[in-house]
């Protein structure tokens, strides 16, 4: 395994729960009962293409004697020190408690790094504590549900800077793969757009739709950068897909997508582009991955440019969040206009990867202040102190501001409009976050 994760929080936060779903077995046994786990345990763990060694830990007591409570802290500063990133769990649902607090100005003291993450966040009963987790000073909390799997796209991309290339031949050092997913709805020519890709017949191709069940991984690589990339079943309207072989592949391919990178859209030229095609763009939005468009079958469209004019308007209505989607006309099929595609990706992927420095945000942020104020609230004007990225893929950025009042969705949306201006950011979701109160990133120990 390329590096070591362990699981710490207090009694019964769900920490084996999220062992398990992470090893992909039920290897921890788990009950509401506190202080069901004592020993460290250790398994292999798996987030789509990133390996790791997790460990599992007791929950952690505020005891040092040679009782049983301070010898399964002891197991607990063990696997801490056998660690290269700690994962801290609350119970969202719970909100912050003292112990939460107690340990979390414990663990801001250890030399390796330690990921907030808010469990039980399903429905919205965990959003009290979701946000009072920000005062534990412990950076942006992820928000997710161990027990039903969501927030695992999100632990993936906390996770990716941890994973190590082999330290003894720095000089042999090798990217890590892109996660490229081709998505699109039956019979869009995905399978024969990948066999073109990587120069043969490697997935199964033919007239009929459906032809691919399975989410299917190739591992290759384009001018040096090594690429993972996975064909997917088609997608079809939910109320179309009856079969329950055919639901567990729309599952797949939705997995796909929440684990990939960039995505891949194939659409049909021949048949526009329709509600459908609009429904998995909007998704893969949704879950912060960066979009290239490719049309397929271009050779056979005879208006190109009214063909070209109806996607362009289609995307900036139906996806107004996101400017600047690239589009790529290809055939799959004759190879011809498929070189474009991958300088594409990769061009995209950077930006999905960039980052601004909080001293330029901030500059910049005063500027757009000054020409266009925020709303007013009760009387008084809302006072916007603060902006930070918080992390990159996406893009994602935290505003803070005074209590008085929420900002409108109108300003956020002139706000992420100038970052995307300002910063060269099209193509790719960016997230921008408004936070009240005081700001858990400055004054803290």
């Amino acid at each position: 395994m390329s590096f070591t994760v362990a699981i710490i929080g207090r009694p019964n936060v769900g920490k084996s729960t999220l062992f398990n779903r992470l090893v992909g077995k039920k290897l921890a046994l788990v009950d509401d009962t506190p202080g069901v786990t004592r020993d460290r345990r250790e398994g292999d763990a798996r987030i789509g293409s990133l390996k790791f060694k997790i460990i599992d830990t007791a929950g952690l007591e505020e005891s040092f004697d040679d009782s049983l409570e301070g010898r399964m802290r002891r197991q607990t500063e063990i696997a801490l020190d056998e660690a290269d990133v700690a994962l801290m769990l609350i119970d969202a649902r719970a909100g912050v408690t003292p112990l939460d607090k107690h340990f979390a100005n414990w663990l801001r003291k250890i030399k390796i790094p330690v990921i907030l993450l808010a469990n039980k966040c399903e429905g919205k009963s965990g959003e009290p504590g979701l946000y009072e987790s920000f005062a534990l000073g412990l950076g942006e909390p992820i928000q997710l549900s161990a027990e039903h799997g969501e927030g695992m796209g999100e632990l993936f991309d906390a996770l990716l800077p941890f994973e190590k290339t082999d330290e003894n031949n720095p000089d042999d050092e090798e990217p890590r793969p892109l996660q490229l997913a081709i998505v699109g709805r039956p019979n869009a020519g995905k399978s024969t757009l990948v066999n073109h890709l990587i120069g043969e017949d490697r997935m199964l191709t033919g007239p009929e739709a459906g032809v691919t069940r399975d989410a299917i991984a190739v591992e290759w690589e384009f001018d040096g950068q090594p690429i993972k990339l996975v064909d997917t079943a088609g997608l079809r309207r939910r109320a179309r897909v009856q079969k329950k072989l055919e639901k567990l592949s729309v599952a797949d391919s939705l997995r796909v997508i929440k684990m990939a990178e960039i995505v891949v859209l194939l659409v049909d030229a021949e048949e526009t582009f329709e509600k459908q095609d609009l429904t998995i763009a909007s998704h893969v939005i949704e879950e912060g991955r960066a979009l290239v468009l490719a049309v397929n079958k271009w050779d056979a469209v005879k208006d190109r440019p009214g063909t070209m004019k109806l996607i362009r308007d289609r995307l900036s209505i139906s996806l107004p969040q996101v400017k600047g989607i690239p589009v790529v006309t290809l055939s799959a099929l004759t190879g011809r206009g498929v070189e474009k595609l991958l300088p594409t990706v990769l061009d995209v992927y950077e930006l999905w990867n960039k980052r601004v420095s909080t001293s330029q945000l901030n500059r910049w942020l005063e500027v757009m202040l000054e020409q266009h104020p925020p709303p007013m609230a009760k009387g008084r004007r809302l006072k916007v102190r603060y902006m930070t990225q918080i992390k990159a893929r996406p893009p994602t950025f935290s505003l803070f501001m005074s209590s008085r009042g929420e900002l409108p969705e109108s300003y956020i949306r002139y706000l992420v409009n100038g970052l995307r201006q300002d910063f060269n950011w099209p193509a790719v979701p960016i997230r921008l976050y408004t936070r009240t109160g005081k700001n858990p990133y400055v004054d803290k120990d």
